[in-house]
C-alpha cells in the first residue's frame, strides 16, 4: 500500500550489524554483515537467474535512480540499518554521478555494483507475491446525496497521538472503522473529498491513495496520510473462510461482486476489517503515479512494497513468478528487477511483496488476481554480505 513513512529511522532490528571496524586499524574496513530475520541468505551468480538477462535492465535502474534522490537525502538510519542502507548510499552515489545511458550500461551497474543472494524463507518453501494499483473514482469536493462518503484527512486527536511517530500509525490502537463510520470522527470537518460509492472508499483506503476524478472533469490526487492503528484484516480471506469465495478463485472484483450483491452482509464485512486510513491531498503531476513510503512516486512492474521492518527502501530484488498478467487463469513467466519502494501492513516477512501495477481498472484487474508464490533475490551492494554463506557469486 502506498504511504508516506520516513525512510530508514523507524527500521527495526531485523538487519543486524555484524562486522566493524577496529578503532586505529590501518587494515581496510571487512565487508559489513548483516541477517535477515525469517530467512536466509544464499549467493546466486546472476549467470544463473533465469530470465535475468533478458529484462529491461534500464527501466529497472531508472526506477532505482528515483529512489537515489530519496536515499542520499535520508537522515542516519538506526545502527541495526547502517550496512545496507550505507552500502546504497555508496552505491547511489556512483549511479547519480554516471547515470547509465542504455541498457547495457544498467545490466553492468547491477552486476558489477551488487552481489545477488536468493532469500530462503526459514520455513522453507516460496514467497508470496500481490499486487496493487491506484484507484480512480468519482467524488466531489461538496457532499450530496449522490456524494456521501467521505475520505478523511488526519483528524486532531490522531495527529497528537502520531506526535514523533514515523509510521503513520499511534501506539495503541485508536478509533475502529465501525467507530469512525459512525460519527465518531466529524466527517464535515475532515473530509477532503466525497465519493459516490462507499466501496469506492474502502478499496481506496485498501491501496493507501486515490484519483478522484470530480463533476466538471478535474483530477484530485489523495495519497495515504496515516491509519488508526488496528490490524489489518483481509476480508477475502473471510469470504474464503465462509466458503462464499473459492480461495482459487479469490480476486478483488469478487470481494466487490460480493459487497454489492448484498449491501447488509458487504457492509459488515468492510467493518470486520478494523483498520482505517486517512489521506492528505497530493500534488502530482497527471503523468506521475501513486506516491510510496519511500515518498516518491511509484514506477508500474517496477516498484514493490515490502516489510518495512526487514529491509530498506531502495534495494533492488529481483523477483521470479509465474502470474497471470495479461488475463486471469494464465500463468506467464514473470522475471523481473524490482525496486522496494512502498510498504504496507499486509506485507509481512522477508519474502514478501506487492507490486505495483498502476492506477485504472485495468490495472486494479491484474492487481486484483495477484496472490501467488514467488522466488526473492536479494541484491546487497558490494562490500555488504550476510553474516553467513560466503561472498557474492560473480
Amino acid at each position: 500500500m502506498a504511504a508516506l513513512l520516513s525512510l530508514l529511522g523507524a527500521l527495526s532490528g531485523a538487519l543486524t550489524l555484524g562486522a566493524a571496524v577496529v578503532p586505529g586499524s590501518a587494515m581496510a574496513a571487512p565487508p559489513a554483515a548483516i541477517r535477515l530475520a525469517g530467512a536466509t541468505l544464499e549467493p546466486v551468480a546472476f549467470a544463473d537467474l533465469e530470465g535475468w538477462a533478458g529484462d529491461d535492465h534500464l527501466a529497472a535502474f531508472r526506477t532505482f535512480l528515483a529512489s537515489c534522490r530519496a536515499v542520499t537525502r535520508a537522515a542516519a538510519p538506526s545502527r541495526a540499518a547502517q550496512p545496507m542502507s550505507q552500502g546504497l548510499k555508496a552505491a547511489c552515489a556512483r549511479a547519480l554521478a554516471h547515470p547509465a545511458a542504455d541498457a547495457a550500461a544498467a545490466r553492468r551497474f547491477f552486476e558489477d555494483g551488487f552481489g545477488a543472494y536468493r532469500i530462503q524463507p526459514a520455513g522453507g518453501g516460496e514467497g508470496f507475491l500481490t499486487g496493487y494499483y491506484e484507484p480512480i473514482v468519482e467524488g466531489a469536493l461538496t457532499p450530496s446525496a449522490a456524494y456521501a462518503t467521505p475520505l478523511l484527512a488526519v483528524p486532531a486527536e490522531l495527529k497528537r497521538l502520531l506526535a514523533g511517530r514515523s509510521d503513520g500509525r499511534p501506539a495503541e490502537p485508536w478509533l475502529d472503522r465501525a467507530a469512525i463510520e459512525d460519527g465518531a470522527v466529524d466527517a464535515k470537518r475532515y473530509a477532503l473529498v466525497w465519493l459516490k460509492d462507499p466501496v469506492d472508499a474502502f478499496f481506496c483506503q485498501i491501496q493507501g491513495s486515490a484519483q478522484v476524478r470530480l463533476p466538471d472533469g478535474r483530477l484530485k490526487r489523495y495519497a495515504f496520510a496515516a491509519r488508526n492503528g488496528h490490524d489489518y484484516t483481509p476480508v477475502g480471506r473471510i469470504l474464503i473462510a465462509r466458503g462464499i469465495v473459492p480461495k482459487e478463485e479469490m480476486t478483488l472484483d469478487r470481494i466487490r461482486a460480493y459487497i454489492e450483491a448484498n449491501p447488509a452482509e458487504g457492509r459488515e464485512l468492510m467493518r470486520m476489517n478494523r483498520s482505517y486510513v486517512f489521506f492528505r491531498e497530493a500534488d502530482l503531476a497527471p503523468e506521475e503515479h501513486a506516491i510510496g513510503a519511500q515518498g516518491l512516486p511509484l514506477t508500474p512492474g517496477r516498484s514493490i512494497a515490502v516489510d518495512r521492518t526487514l529491509h530498506v527502501y531502495g534495494t533492488p530484488f529481483w523477483i521470479e513468478a509465474a502470474l497471470p498478467v495479461s488475463a486471469p487463469g494464465t500463468a506467464e513467466p514473470f522475471r523481473r528487477l524490482m525496486i522496494a519502494q512502498d510498504t504496507g501492513t499486509a506485507i509481512v516477512g522477508p519474502a514478501r511483496a506487492d507490486i505495483y501495477f498502476g492506477a485504472g481498472k485495468e490495472a486494479a484487474a491484474i492487481a486484483g488476481r495477484i496472490r501467488h508464490a514467488g522466488r526473492f533475490v536479494m541484491l546487497l551492494p558490494r562490500g555488504v554480505e550476510p553474516a553467513t554463506g560466503g561472498p557474492p557469486a560473480r
